[in-house]
């Protein structure tokens, strides 16, 4: 469950999202609706703690300002309109990347993970294809198995 409690941020002396409160239950579809430059994203980044706020920012009941990053991301995971990965890694190897934080896996249970994650949204056979070649569209579902 995430439960945004009197949410505020500023940026540059601007007020950008104020006083926003919000409960999502696990298992419950949630959106975040508004014009462009309403908050959304700045809102999204306090709920994965990149961004700092006023008020209370809650995952299963454990505030985010006082987690670990390495807690964070066993909690939650963040999927940008955008990737940052320019490097000419595989399909598999970006995949693999998710799998390294904090989880201790053997190698041969890591590529279990990952190649039920590549199917799971439908990327079979593009496992060994570069990244960076692929488009928009499967480069998300790529950072999605992630």
């Amino acid at each position: 469950m995430i439960e945004l409690s009197g949410i505020s941020v500023r940026l540059s002396g601007k007020t950008i999202v104020h006083d926003v409160s919000l409960t999502a239950k696990a298992g419950q579809l949630t959106a975040i609706a508004g014009p462009n430059g309403s908050g959304k994203t700045t809102t999204m980044k306090a709920i994965s703690g990149e961004l700092s706020c006023d008020g209370s920012v809650r995952i299963n009941g454990e505030e985010v300002k006082t987690m670990q990053p390495w807690q964070l991301a066993a909690l939650r995971g963040v999927l940008p309109q955008a990737s940052a990965i320019s490097f000419p890694f595989t399909v598999r190897e970006v995949v693999r990347m998710g799998l390294t934080t904090g989880l201790n896996l053997h190698p041969e249970q890591a590529e279990q993970i990952a190649a039920r994650a590549i199917a799971a949204v439908d990327l079979g056979g593009l496992e060994g294809r570069f990244y960076p070649a692929r488009s928009g569209g499967v480069q998300q579902r790529v950072r999605l198995a992630r």
